[in-house]
């Protein structure tokens, strides 16, 4: 996972709860007249408020999420961006739009200071160019993106799609172990079935992509004709499209899982003390039985020295009797007890 994917991961376990709170105050400073009082923590009411506030900044946040994943989408561009031509545009057009760039950048005709700048993107522009002429490549580069620039083992267009497959089903495969290891260990418990379900889906959208000649419906006839005419952003690439649907999939499974307790009828649901998971069941036991293993081989180490020796366990015996004689059978609050009623019968009689 990338340093981005990490702070992400992190920003949600995190940032909901502590913005929450913030929020909270400052609505109750705005909100509450001076001098009236404000509801005290652990009130119906102030239980009631930090619940909507929580719902409305998990789903400012979801929404943010999405936001930024597609920001790094267009600060990254593509390479139809850099040449400036439409994705249908002919080997022709680009030959053409990439002459008419190279009288701009190409290195020879600047000065010394930007040489290095135009360099740069001579290169990339370069790099555009040859991928989006040669038809084999541009397949695959519309629908894995850079990365496939570095399979240069892939010659055909059988080895790009078979090693483009192999990478999303490492992908899933992981994934979903990584989800079934959170069930396990108690995390994301609401709607296991339906993210399942959603994982399932995008790995068949991804292989109808990938093994498709043209662009998905969807984004051809729907998505792409919207941004277009509207002129929201950039029109998407098949591997763009799979990138934020991705990226959408993970933080919508992370959002419904905070969702999920803030939006249950707190009245139907039995107080959390008391619930008792077979998760919870399983961890005891697992617990329990590495505290046994743990306990015997403590006590066989403390053990070894008196190994055949039989005067020496005959004492270790004694010892321990007199041991829980003196720590555990007259410490007792009713052996004690019992003592006392003999004693001072003892002394009355006498």
């Amino acid at each position: 996972m990338s340093t981005n994917g990490v702070l992400s991961m992190a920003g949600w376990y995190f940032l909901p709860g502590l913005v929450t709170g913030y929020l909270q105050s400052i609505l109750y400073t705005i909100f509450i007249r001076a001098g009236d009082p404000k509801p005290a923590p652990g009130s119906p009411r102030f239980v009631k408020d930090r619940r909507r506030v929580h719902v409305f900044v998990v789903l400012f946040y979801l929404a943010y999420t999405v936001y930024e994943a597609d920001w790094q989408l267009r600060k990254e561009s593509d390479f139809y961006q850099a040449l400036g031509v439409a994705h249908d545009a002919s080997e022709k057009a680009i030959q053409s739009r990439f002459r008419r760039l190279t009288v701009q950048f190409h290195p020879d005709k600047v000065n010394d200071i930007d040489k290095e700048r135009v360099e740069a993107i001579y290169v990339r522009l370069q790099v555009a160019k040859d991928t989006l002429v040669d038809p084999i490549k541009r397949f695959a580069y519309d629908r894995f993106g850079r990365e496939m620039l570095a399979w240069t083992h892939c010659k055909t267009l059988s080895d790009f799609v078979f090693h483009g497959v192999k990478n999303i089903s490492t992908y899933y495969f992981s994934t979903a172990v990584g989800l079934l290891l959170l069930g396990v260990l108690g995390y994301m418990q609401s709607g296991k079935f339906w993210r399942y379900m959603v994982m399932a889906t995008l790995f068949v959208v991804e292989l109808h992509t990938m093994t498709r000649p043209t662009f998905p419906p969807l984004l051809a006839k729907a998505v792409n004709p919207l941004l277009s005419m509207t002129g929201l952003r950039p029109p998407y690439l098949p591997f763009q499209m799979l990138a934020l649907l991705r990226k959408l999939a993970i933080t919508f499974f992370i959002a419904m899982s905070q969702l999920a307790p803030l939006l249950r009828d707190p009245g139907s649901a039995a107080p959390a003390s008391d619930t008792v998971t077979p998760q919870d069941l399983d961890r005891i036991d697992a617990l329990a039985k590495a505290a046994d293993q743990e306990t015997g081989r403590l006590l066989g180490l403390e053990l070894a020295p008196f190994a055949g020796d039989e005067h020496a366990v005959k004492s270790l015996r004694a010892a321990l009797k007199d041991w829980l004689v003196q720590n555990t059978v007259r410490n007792d609050t009713e052996v004690r007890a019992a003592m006392s009623c003999v004693f001072e019968g003892r002394r009355a009689s006498a």
